[in-house]
């Protein structure tokens, strides 16, 4: 007995307009979120000095870095505890320059002179006793390039 003589049976179909709009969902969220790393793209080559050196010094304060991570400030040793005990040091140099102050000379330079072996910490701890010192004109020593 088939009850359903006259009515034919009807093919389910799928829309696809919804799962049309969730996939374009996914890929522009997917778009933005990713990220896009070129460090291994990048062949950098550093910039040499090539300027003069300068004729006359003014106040500055020199700070060297070795490999090691030992500190002299105008070629006198000082230990480094932290980048406090460094400010106190450079300071203390500062103070030996305004002892010997002629006229209006302006505020000191400090210059490091790091060793391309010594490690990045160092010469950011120099920068920071540098800032917690209060000593705004901060430059780093370059080789010059032979001629």
């Amino acid at each position: 007995m088939n009850f359903r003589k006259g009515r034919g049976r009807e093919e389910p179909e799928i829309n696809l307009i919804p799962f049309i709009d969730v996939l374009l969902v996914i890929l522009i969220f997917l778009m933005v979120t990713t990220t896009y790393s070129r460090f291994t793209e990048l062949q950098i080559t550093l910039p040499t000095a090539d300027a003069e050196k300068a004729q006359d010094k003014p106040n500055q304060i020199e700070i060297g870095i070795d490999a090691q991570g030992r500190y002299k400030i105008n070629n006198q040793a000082v230990s480094y505890l932290d980048p406090l005990t460094l400010a106190e040091d450079l300071k203390k140099a500062a103070g030996a320059l305004e002892a010997g102050k002629t006229g209006n000379q302006p505020d000191p330079v400090v210059i490091i002179n790091a060793d391309r072996a010594a490690s990045h910490q160092s010469v950011i701890d120099v920068l920071e006793a540098a800032r917690i010192a209060g000593m705004a004109k901060v430059t780093f020593a370059a080789q010059a390039t032979p001629k």
